[in-house]
């Protein structure tokens, strides 16, 4: 650790040596050093102590720590993550079955009176002790004289009570809209499951947030970050056509220190002729800019609405669902190429990836720097032929291994363990060549903290699941790899300038760890912990230790 001089690094330094470390770069050409000189927020040099230059900075002696480039997260929910920590979370270690979550419904009914809403995130039939999903009986048992909404942990499936269901006017004559299903039961009548596009149906009688509150959501959530050494984050968009952009420059006005790189979710945006990016938001060296457009080709393997090529274990017509409409698709890739901006496309399943890098690779590249132009997400069982496809057109793949990590449970009962082993290929995709890069997919994550990255390491290094089941060793990868996805990878996949990497005139964001993340046990990657995280050169956290 640093000694204490040293955490006496003052804002209006010029410079500072650092020195004295065990620092990994995700520089390519120099992974390791054990010195740096920072400079006005940048590092001016960066590698061996004797091979330093000289200067008269004072020094910082890190003790022997170990020191990354702090992390990129290169795909959550950041607004999604701040107002879901106000609500019911459907996670162990608080709720472990329908019967907890129906009791913590009940005490928030009772803390807040009738009629009002009541929502939580989070829930997984896989780790409820009655292996199934909540219908609308079970949210009414908790209360059935207010509306209430628990979403699904990948946010792509909504369970809501009778009483909501009767609010939006859905019954058993509700169609299910384009790209989404009302469950139903035996009878014909609604069971409270609302997935893909019609979990939407809800949106617009839940009651929006004051916007001061969402803004003062964000700056504690930053805070929170940066104890998980994360310096930017992506927000892939909301459930619905807020404008995240906005509200990040004032949370940063008000302390939020994290990088964000915004996107739209096309669906909300698409029929609005005036819409398009703000201006000042287009410049990438902005601590807050817009990125481009995201689009929902598919659902969830653990919600069996990923589109697959084969049928679901234990269904001969189970598939999945195909989200996105031609239209869309073709309409984001017009305003994309217009505006040199980025375009990316949620697909887990086979079909949904291969109908997005097969529509990409038909486009020369369009975006004015090396940021991929086209971006998938999650990336469960791609084809050889889409994996080839994209490492040719240079099509990025942003996935998360946190995934089979934390749910394996559901990926076990909805692929089986033959299928699920050869999901996420991770050092195949690697090894052909194709643009990869780690996130968390925060909060649709079934974790108690979805942005902590250690958890998402452990599973990429490990590929074992939290309770040890093999996810397929052979697509494990090493831990510098891991962390080069992590932080370098991911900063390039967003277009983050002169981020992810500990280099000459790169900023100075980099994490000190609690110990050596290269040398201890892959098994204990998980208990690691952040102690110092700098962001162009000034101290932003400092883990206080108990005496």
């Amino acid at each position: 650790l640093a000694k204490e001089k040293g955490n006496k690094v003052m804002e209006n330094r010029k410079g500072c040596i650092f020195e004295n470390g065990k620092i990994f770069t995700s520089d390519k050409n120099n992974l390791y050093a054990d010195s740096m000189i920072v400079e006005e927020g940048r590092i001016r040099w960066i590698g061996k102590r004797d091979s330093r230059p000289d200067c008269d900075y004072e020094k910082v002696d890190l003790g022997g720590a170990c020191v990354i480039p702090g992390f990129v997260d290169a795909h959550m929910h950041p607004v999604m993550l701040a107002d879901f920590s106000r609500k019911i979370s459907a996670l162990p270690p608080k709720v472990h079955s329908i019967e907890e979550l129906t009791e913590e419904i009940r005490k928030k009914r009772k803390e807040q009176g009738p009629g009002q809403w009541i929502q939580g995130w989070g829930y997984d039939e896989g780790k409820f002790s009655e292996r199934r999903s909540p219908d609308r009986y079970d949210l009414d048992r908790g209360c059935d004289d207010a509306p209430v909404s628990i979403l699904r942990t990948c946010s792509h499936i909504r369970c809501v009570n009778s009483y909501a269901l009767k609010m939006a006017g859905i019954d058993r004559n509700t169609p299910d809209p384009p790209g989404g299903e009302i469950e139903r039961d035996e009878k014909g009548e609604p069971t409270g499951v609302l997935k893909e596009n019609a979990r939407n149906l809800i949106i617009p009688f839940i009651p929006e947030e004051k916007r001061e509150d969402t803004v003062q959501s964000l700056v504690d959530l930053g805070e929170l970050l940066l104890s998980q050494g994360i310096v930017a984050v992506t927000d892939m968009g909301n459930l619905d056509g807020g404008d995240n952009y906005l509200l990040y420059e004032e949370a940063a006005e008000k302390g939020f220190k994290q990088e964000v790189a915004v996107y739209y979710i096309w669906d909300f945006f698409m029929d609005k002729e005036d819409f398009t990016l703000p201006e000042e938001g287009r410049q990438k060296d902005r601590q807050i800019f817009a990125a481009g457009l995201k689009l929902i080709g598919d659902g969830s393997v653990s919600g069996r609405t990923a589109w697959m090529e084969k049928p679901y274990l234990g269904s001969e017509k189970e598939y999945g669902i195909s989200v996105c409409t031609d239209r869309q698709m073709e309409t984001a890739i017009e305003f994309c190429k217009k505006n040199h901006c980025q375009l990316s496309m949620h697909a887990m399943g086979t079909k949904a990836i291969a109908r997005v890098v097969d529509r990409a690779a038909r486009e020369e590249k369009w975006t004015l720097d090396d940021t991929p132009y086209v971006r998938v997400e999650h990336i469960t069982d791609p084809r050889e032929e889409s994996i080839e496809l994209a490492a040719e057109k240079g099509i990025g793949f942003a996935t998360q291994p946190i995934f089979m990590y934390a749910e394996i449970e559901s990926y076990l009962k909805n692929l089986g363990e033959e299928w699920m082993k050869t999901c996420y290929p991770v050092r195949h995709m690697l090894e052909k060549g194709v643009k990869v890069c780690f996130s968390t997919d925060a909060p649709a994550t079934s974790w108690a903290e979805p942005s902590d990255p250690f958890p998402c390491l452990k599973g990429a290094v490990t590929r074992r699941a939290y309770d040890g089941t093999d996810c397929g060793q052979e697509q494990a990868v090493d831990v510098e790899t891991a962390i080069q996805l992590y932080t370098r990878e991911a900063a390039e996949m967003a277009g983050f300038q002169k981020l992810g990497q500990l280099k000459p005139g790169y900023k100075a964001d980099f994490i000190i760890l609690d110990r050596d993340i290269f040398r201890i046990s892959r098994e204990y990657i998980d208990k690691v912990k952040v102690q110092e995280v700098y962001i162009k050169g000034k101290r932003e956290f400092l883990r206080q230790t108990k005496k």
